[in-house]
């Protein structure tokens, strides 16, 4: 940190601190900072971190003792777009509730939480492994409009510095303001990303391998069709990593 930007960043905390003091933004009883996403160590207690037994496809994970390599029922039923999908966490607990705060109340705050969570558990795994880009899921114009912010693109640019591997937020549109997926059944969901994502304008792509970022999995239905537009002109491979998996 240079000089100058040392003293501008004590400020923003001391700011940070008259805003929002050093307290859990969820139980609101344990100490925590802004460094930590005001989560406290309690709180993060909560936290399920994905281990194997998963699905080799999507990263579902399962209980008991599986050695061998296997793919979902989920997988085996749909057209996946993808090579394969991870989630650093399961989309329970804590970790829903902040990301529907973050997302939906603009609770911007706990950005450095959820990025950690990703990045825990991604950059061991892309380690040594060769990545052209990594690409957000776009939210539709009027959505980032109501919004003020991707949370994809927020999170996606905390692992491209980490991985050192290149933000393109330039590859991908999102072509019609979809109905949410939440709602949705697994078919409805499929369904509803039809020709929801394209290619921006120009975009020429030669079979480079680019890692798709967004904050939830559930179907993996929004993360194929973002997966097909960019196979259809022209990437290699498409990987995915959100932060959560839901169940």
């Amino acid at each position: 940190m240079s000089a100058t930007a040392a003293p501008i960043q004590g400020w923003l905390n001391t700011g940070l601190a008259f805003l929002y003091p050093e307290i859990c933004q969820l139980c609101e009883k344990e100490r925590a900072t802004a460094k930590s996403g005001f989560v406290c160590s309690k709180c993060w207690t909560q936290v399920r971190f994905i281990r194997p037994p998963f699905c080799e496809r999507c990263g579902l994970p399962f209980e008991g003792d599986i050695t061998t390599v296997f793919e979902c029922t989920n997988c085996r039923e749909m057209e996946l777009h993808f090579s394969s999908a991870r989630s650093a966490v399961v989309a329970k607990t804590v970790v829903l509730e902040i990301i529907h705060r973050f997302k939906y109340s603009r609770a911007l705050w706990f950005e450095p939480f959820l990025a950690d969570l990703l990045l825990r558990e991604a950059l061991p795994a892309l380690r040594g492994q060769n990545w052209d880009f990594i690409a957000p899921v776009p939210l539709h114009s009027v959505k980032e409009r109501e919004r003020e912010f991707n949370q994809a693109e927020l999170i996606a640019k905390h692992l491209s510095v980490a991985a050192k591997i290149p933000l393109n937020n330039q590859l991908l549109r999102r072509v019609s303001p979809t109905m949410t997926q939440t709602r949705l059944a697994k078919q409805q969901r499929t369904e509803n990303m039809r020709g929801a994502f394209a290619i921006r304008h120009g975009v020429k792509l030669n079979g480079e391998k680019i890692i798709l970022v967004d904050d939830v999995f559930t179907t993996g239905a929004t993360t194929s069709a973002c997966a097909k537009a960019l196979k259809t002109a022209g990437a290699g491979e498409v990987c995915v990593w959100t932060i959560a998996r839901g169940l």
